[in-house]
């Protein structure tokens, strides 16, 4: 199970990815409610957060594919 260390760094950046993406999501939300934003407004901040959570979920696929791959 010896993870190479660019495995391992790539699995640091997801976690940091889905960790800054949940962090902004939440604070956009609670701006957004202060301001008094459309919901036009919120619904691209809505589709932002998703679009940022398929993106880790993607890297976090061809991380596992890979880690696959090594241990053939």
């Amino acid at each position: 199970m010896g993870d190479t260390p660019e495995q391992s760094r790539q699995g640091r950046l997801i976690a940091v990815l889905i960790a800054a993406v949940g962090i902004v999501y939440v604070l956009v939300l609670a701006l957004g409610s202060q301001l008094g934003w459309t919901q036009r407004t919120m619904a691209f901040f809505d589709l932002a957060a998703l679009a940022g959570f398929t993106m880790a979920l993607w890297l976090l696929y061809g991380l596992w594919r890979s880690r696959r791959n090594n241990e053939d």
